[in-house]
């Protein structure tokens, strides 16, 4: 799944899927608690906002999960740089 990941672009994504995606990025693997919890002091969402772009995300392939038991732990699917790239890209 990796393999095909990379073949595929980087998905475009919105301003608050950016801000979510900077907490992933930082911590390269982490629950939705922990993207909550990062979020708080930043931005004014509640736990289902959180939770809904992460879902998002997960639907447009910019993040991956891995389930261990309840816990849910979400990776980055692109690295930063082809975010940026594209959002460059989709500027010009």
């Amino acid at each position: 799944m990796l393999e095909l990941s990379r073949m595929q672009a980087a998905p475009r994504i919105s301003d608050a899927e950016w801000q979510v995606m900077k907490v992933v990025w930082k911590r390269h693997r982490c629950t939705a608690h922990e993207v909550i919890a990062s979020l708080a002091g930043s931005a004014d969402w509640g736990p289902a906002t959180v939770r809904t772009l992460l879902n998002r995300l997960l639907r447009k392939g910019a993040l991956r999960f891995e389930r261990k038991g309840k816990e849910y732990f979400y990776s980055p699917a692109f690295p930063e740089q082809e975010f940026k790239a594209a959002e460059a890209e989709s500027f010009l």
